[in-house]
């Protein structure tokens, strides 16, 4: 089950990131020493007891003039607003602080459930302070050290006891796909040219869709949504207060698409921010569509296609399933031949095998090419069964889950790929030891 949305709020260098890490189970968020470190906001689909929740890292919240100070601020803000719950962390080996007061009348004024994390309580002899944060005004306070990673199941608990189940707005029997990509790619320019009517505005200067507008349409008989978004800007350009609502909402238009188009520039070079934005698709585990947009406007030959194509698998290692289509939003030209490969990736998302062709592949791959040997053993796969789509999900059994080596798992996800025309969707291999 998906739930709602948390936000970590709090001081500078409470430890705020590292309790997101810990949640997180990975070193997403920058730690340091040195306050105000942690800029922007980050994101992270976490899972407790099989439910999931969308969890929210902010800069700290402090009354102070230091560079950047304002822009966190802001950010903290702008998450709350967004948040189901908020987790506020505090300095347990300190107690509370005038700055602890200050945030939690902030917090107050949203009206929404607040957790206390009295963090750093890796000591007995600090509990006692854990008791004076009830004097902030709130239910629960949990003691913790996400250092340690103490009485990080107790937070868990209650958080998803607390959030609320996260409704997503759907359509039914409905195509939904949307449009990603940094500011001024074209992605208002393309949604135009799909729906064939000036919908969306579209302008020259960068950041002008603010936020995610959903389009319903039909189209050869057929039903689509098509949302389209604000660009993502780099971090360190994400400034006015409007801006940094549209990253998350964006991040939401995906998690509720099925297939996602990634729009690039077809005039300028590929970068750093391409591959960030290109990475919230890979995240969510969503088909995806590479679109090559202002192909009109590129000095071309013949071969020119081919070595863009070259740069995109190479900058884009983790999105090699993805077709790329180049196209021109403005002259509408090749725009059809999106609705395709669409349709195409979408029905390969859905994608359901039978059992024995699945293990007749199975066999066939270890034949060809047996598993490398790893500590005078070799992996054995006896079968494996799909259990789930959206997208296909394939449970392997096998001898020991250690054995399998991240080259061999990409060989069997590659002639699994092969096998049942998979492309453009994203494949889940789960392992399991086989009992015996």
């Amino acid at each position: 089950m998906k739930l709602g949305t948390v936000a970590i709020v709090g001081r500078p260098n409470v430890g705020k990131s590292s309790v997101f890490n810990r949640i997180a189970g990975d070193k997403l968020a920058i730690t340091d020493d040195v306050s105000g470190i942690t800029r922007d906001r980050l994101y992270a689909n976490c899972e407790w007891l099989d439910q999931e929740f969308s969890l929210i890292d902010t800069g700290g919240i402090e009354i102070s003039n230091a560079a950047f100070m304002e822009e966190i601020r802001a950010q903290a803000e702008l998450a709350m607003n967004e948040a189901d719950l908020i987790v506020f962390v505090v300095d347990g080996r300190v107690g509370i602080t005038n700055g602890d007061e200050d945030v939690i009348k902030v917090l107050h004024r949203y009206n929404k459930p607040i957790l206390v994390a009295a963090n750093k309580i890796d000591d007995i002899k600090f509990m006692d302070n854990v008791y004076e944060f009830y004097n902030l005004g709130v239910d629960e306070v949990f003691p913790i050290s996400a250092l340690h990673g103490i009485g990080i199941g107790d937070l868990l608990d209650a958080i998803v006891k607390t959030l609320p189940e996260k409704k997503l707005k759907r359509y039914d029997n409905t195509l939904e796909f949307c449009l990603i990509g940094q500011p001024n790619v074209g992605k208002s320019s393309l949604t135009n040219a799909i729906l064939g009517t000036e919908r969306v505005i579209v302008s020259d200067v960068p950041g002008t869709t603010r936020d995610a507008i959903d389009t319903p349409f039909i189209r050869d008989g057929e039903s689509y949504v098509v949302i389209d978004t604000a660009g993502i800007r780099k971090q360190g350009k994400i400034y006015e207060n409007a801006e940094k609502y549209s990253v998350l909402r964006a991040i939401k238009a995906i998690e509720r698409s099925s297939v996602v188009l990634l729009l690039l520039d077809g005039t300028k070079p590929i970068e750093e921010q391409d591959k960030r934005v290109a990475g919230y698709a890979a995240e969510y585990n969503k088909a995806v569509i590479i679109v090559v947009n202002k192909w009109d406007a590129v000095d071309k030959t013949d071969k020119s296609m081919k070595e863009y194509v070259e740069k995109i698998r190479a900058h884009f290692l983790f999105l090699n399933y993805a077709p790329v289509v180049f196209v021109s939003a403005l002259k509408n030209q090749r725009v059809h031949l999106l609705f395709d490969e669409i349709k195409r990736v979408y029905e390969n998302y859905q994608r359901r095998v039978q059992t024995n062709v699945l293990n007749d592949v199975i066999l066939d791959a270890t034949i060809m090419n047996q598993a490398p040997i790893f500590n005078g053993d070799r992996l054995k796969i006896f079968y494996g069964t799909q259990v789930e789509t959206c997208p296909p999900s394939f449970v392997l059994f096998v001898n020991d889950v250690n054995y399998m080596h991240f080259s061999y798992e990409r060989y069997i996800e590659n002639k699994l790929r092969e096998a049942f025309e998979l492309e453009g969707t994203p494949i889940k291999i789960i392992l399991r030891k086989k009992e015996i």
